[in-house]
């Protein structure tokens, strides 16, 4: 049975477009290690793509090498253990932290990882299970769009465009945003997920614009 959390992720992106049900294997792999609610809703829902891929909640396994490529040097791969459990069709990466829960965000088109202070702490297991049901139930389609430079969301003109994508594909923007590229529907292509974002990744190193994080401190917590 659904929560009110996600009961209310349904209204807003309807029911999944495509489902995998997660092996019990990757379940018993990542208990204990990933909070329990997010968990529960694997074994309920499965990984799944929603609204035509907008947004996917996907396989923590398939992405511990990019997870671990973005965050290294920022100083949050100090704080915890980081893995994704979600990404959008652009190509942001959400992870969950095995002490912070739902904490950082990896906006990898614009080069960018959110996070907050104080987001980053040690969580009890309550708080990590609520940072999960916070994480579905206030999302929003139009989060895990991009907008254009004249501010129109990209998402269905670019499936419209250039098609659906597969499952392990995103829409990336060629030339590269940090590279000088611009945030048009003509400079987006269908693209290999992990290749993509590998190679976005070497091209520089990623801000934190809003974490005014001292990394010391939150070690010394």
């Amino acid at each position: 049975m659904r929560d009110e959390d996600f009961e209310f992720f349904i209204s807003n992106f309807g029911e999944a477009t495509k489902r995998s049900p997660v092996p019990a294997s990757s379940l018993e792999k990542w208990r204990d290690t990933l909070p329990d609610q997010l968990l529960k809703y694997w074994e309920q829902e499965g990984w799944c793509e929603y609204a035509n891929g907008l947004f996917c909640t996907v396989d923590p396994d398939d992405y511990e090498d990019l997870v671990d490529e973005w965050l290294a040097d920022t100083g949050l791969d100090e704080i915890d253990a980081f893995h994704v459990i979600a990404r959008s069709a652009f190509g942001d990466l959400y992870v969950c932290g095995e002490a912070t829960g739902c904490s950082v965000t990896i906006a990898c088109a614009v080069n960018v990882i959110a996070a907050l202070p104080e987001d980053l702490k040690p969580q009890t297991k309550e708080d990590m299970d609520f940072s999960v049901r916070s994480f579905f139930g206030a999302s929003d389609p139009d989060t895990f769009d991009m907008e254009d430079e004249n501010g129109q969301p990209l998402f269905e003109r670019a499936r419209s465009k250039l098609g659906p994508l597969e499952p392990n594909e995103i829409y990336g923007f060629e030339p590269a945003i940090v590279l000088g590229g611009k945030m048009r529907l003509d400079n987006l292509v269908k693209v290999n997920a992990h290749v993509h974002l590998t190679i976005l990744r070497q091209f520089a190193e990623p801000s934190l614009p809003l974490a005014g994080i001292d990394i010391e401190k939150l070690l010394d917590s």
